[in-house]
């Protein structure tokens, strides 16, 4: 008998990490991964673009805007008919604006697409992780969230006080994935917060990428690696806690 696919759903699956890290979990024919996008025209496109390369892997594709709560309850219910479970949860899609002194509507902004969506997806899942053999959500933060860097800046090369409002969201989601971590091991699911590093994304807008770049930021790969070991249960035995895309604990 075929082993039984894995059921992955990952936000933000159209570009950057979601997208990289999309394409390493279908290298993986036990893996299904439902890409969840705000666009649908450009995930259609990611979509025939990644069968054409791997296609030893399956996937399918979910018209999902996580600020919408329309939006999630239509994907629940197309997921709950398709697949009747959830054996993954990658809470990936996130965005970073504002300057020093943000304004509310970018506050605003944040918090919907960094927290509140992740908050209202998984609490919405829950019933689908439930019928998971071995259930996993991973909240895809930063460390530039960490409350300790920043107060300690001569331990961290992103303790500099910079992007205050994605950072505030960012500590924000941290908390969030502690919180869950203690509600959701009651039926055996496992949480993570999870820093992929600072790579080149369209996180802050692709024109960024070029600078991003000459900064020194790394192949967008190297954070899909971090989440395929986690996926594979190489992490197990940090659940519950941040940790980074290189084996490192990052303090909250």
């Amino acid at each position: 008998m075929a082993p039984q696919k894995q059921i992955i759903l990952i936000t933000g699956a159209s570009s950057g990490i979601g997208l990289v890290t999309t394409a390493s979990l279908i290298s993986t024919p036990t893996n299904h991964v439902i890409m969840g996008v705000r666009n649908l025209a450009k995930g259609e496109k990611c979509l025939k673009d990644l069968q054409s390369q791997r296609p030893q892997g399956t996937l399918s594709l979910l018209e999902l805007d996580v600020t919408n709560d329309d939006s999630i309850s239509a994907a629940i219910n197309q997921i709950s008919m398709d697949f009747g479970r959830i054996d993954s949860l990658i809470n990936n899609a996130g965005i970073a604006e504002g300057g020093k002194h943000p304004t509310r509507a970018e506050l605003r902004n944040l918090f919907e697409i960094n927290v509140f969506g992740p908050t209202i997806l998984t609490n919405s899942l829950i019933p689908l992780l439930q019928n998971s053999p071995a259930p996993k959500v991973i909240n895809v933060s930063s460390e530039r969230g960490s409350i300790h860097n920043c107060a300690n800046p001569a331990e961290s090369k992103y303790g500099d006080g910079g992007l205050p409002a994605y950072r505030v969201t960012k500590a924000a989601l941290n908390m969030l994935t502690v919180t869950q971590y203690k509600e959701l091991k009651s039926f055996g699911c496992k949480v993570w917060c999870y820093c992929p590093g600072f790579v080149i994304s369209n996180l802050g807008g692709a024109e960024l990428q070029p600078m991003r770049k000459q900064m020194g930021a790394e192949d967008p790969q190297t954070s899909a690696d971090g989440i395929v070991e986690i996926l594979q249960g190489k992490r197990d035995s940090e659940v519950g806690m941040f940790i980074g895309r290189a084996g490192e604990q990052i303090r909250w």
